[in-house]
């Protein structure tokens, strides 16, 4: 705990001149989260107009009305969501041009992917990134994963740097700008390898949006649809982003993750039969006091207040859905597809775990992924735990009484039992 950084300001947050001057620049704007300002702005910065099939309007429509009806967003909370709508949407434009040009991108074929599911904060970016340093594997950048598809007539900079990446790289400083703290937690770099939910965004779809406002409604929607067809999606726009690489010599193999698999673990299986899933687990309540901790800090430029109350009691609930839906249905996926990774153990030998996942996959582990693998974990150390995350201090919880919540979980899974 030496050296970390405990976070005294989550309710009421001390806001510097930078952020004091954005706040009041917000405060200046007119934001039109409609339906109608989205979609057009989308069509005039690509100049398409066939937007597929249009179920996801009501999906669109849902989000902007519980945004709107949101009286705790301020002006620039509205805007970076509505941001993150036409981002969206110009891709659903650009994903669907290129789908009606070349029909023949739905036939490519994603192959016996490595799938990583679990808990937020559980270990799982550690994983991912660890695996997606294997240069035999494919995985999803941040930038390509908030652009999948370039702009009309884009071409490379004139030093070769893709201009989606630049984008992505001006989003991330202004962001450390606003929150420094963030890269402590999770760093949001171009090169971070990101979840492939993001790739349901075009679609309108995936719990991601809970995530970036607190969105019952929302939720409650996304709970009671199969969420089946925002599989196939998101496997569709892999399949492309596959495809535009089909002159190139990277790979084909996919290794995911993303922890709303938890609870759709059925559907993920008929959407990728031959994936192999490995699923971290860990103490939720360390989960919960790390992701209610990150969550809170980065709302405080998008709300005109803080209410920690509802915020802990929403992500408990939500946390506790993921973990209830895993218990039920994790004998579901075939023994020789999926590994359970307990989270003491991961930390313990990462490289030794990923091993086993590879022995589920089918992948030898040879000399230089061992090399690559262990380079990336000499060149990263000093990225992890540097926050430090006091759940009784910072939001009145106990987290010993938070665990007995979830002794099912303890029961089902190999979870080693955290301390206060």
């Amino acid at each position: 705990m030496s050296g970390g950084i405990l976070i005294e300001d989550l309710a009421e947050p001390v806001f510097t001149d930078k952020q004091r001057s954005a706040l009041q620049y917000g405060e200046s704007l007119s934001v039109d989260l409609s339906r109608a300002s989205i979609l057009a702005a989308a069509e005039k910065k690509t100049g398409l107009s066939d937007w597929g099939p249009e179920d996801f309007l009501q999906r669109l429509d849902l989000l902007c009305d519980e945004w709107n009806s949101d009286d705790g967003l301020n002006n620039l909370g509205r805007l970076s969501l509505r941001n993150k709508l036409v981002q969206h949407a110009t891709s659903r434009l650009l994903i669907q041009h290129q789908f009606n040009l070349h029909p023949e991108i739905r036939a490519v074929e994603i192959d016996s992917p490595i799938i990583v599911a679990g808990l937020p904060r559980s270990g799982t970016t550690h994983l991912l990134n660890l695996m997606a340093s294997d240069s035999r594997l494919r995985a999803l950048h941040l930038w390509e994963a908030y652009e999948p598809v370039p702009m009309p007539g884009e071409t490379l900079l004139p030093d070769g740097t893709d201009p989606r990446y630049q984008r992505c790289q001006k989003a991330w400083d202004s962001l450390q700008e606003l929150a420094p703290l963030i890269g402590a937690m999770h760093p949001m770099n171009p090169d971070h390898i990101h979840e492939e939910l993001e790739l349901m965004g075009p679609n309108f779809g995936s719990y991601n949006y809970e995530w970036l406002s607190l969105s019952p409604r929302w939720r409650d929607q996304y709970f009671a649809e199969d969420q089946t067809y925002q599989y196939e999606y998101m496997r569709d726009v892999l399949k492309l982003l596959t495809w535009q690489q089909k002159d190139s010599d990277k790979p084909t193999r996919w290794v995911l993750k993303c922890p709303q698999h938890l609870e759709q673990l059925p559907v993920l299986h008929k959407v990728f039969p031959d994936a192999t899933v490995a699923i971290t687990h860990r103490d939720p309540a360390s989960v919960i006091q790390s992701a209610v901790t990150m969550w809170t800090y980065s709302q405080r430029m998008s709300r005109s207040s803080i209410d920690l109350d509802a915020i802990v009691a929403y992500w408990i609930d939500r946390i506790e859905h993921l973990l209830r839906a895993c218990a039920e249905d994790r004998h579901r996926l075939p023994s020789d597809q999926s590994i359970d990774v307990p989270f003491h153990v991961l930390v313990e030998d990462d490289i030794g775990m990923v091993e086993k996942i590879y022995e589920k996959a089918n992948l030898a582990m040879t000399d230089r992924a061992r090399s690559e693998l262990s380079r990336f974990v000499h060149t990263h150390k000093e990225n992890y735990g540097k926050v430090i995350y006091d759940m009784k201090r910072q939001f009145g919880i106990d987290p010993d009484e938070l665990r007995e919540r979830f002794n099912f979980y303890f029961d089902a899974f190999p979870v080693k039992r955290g301390r206060g």
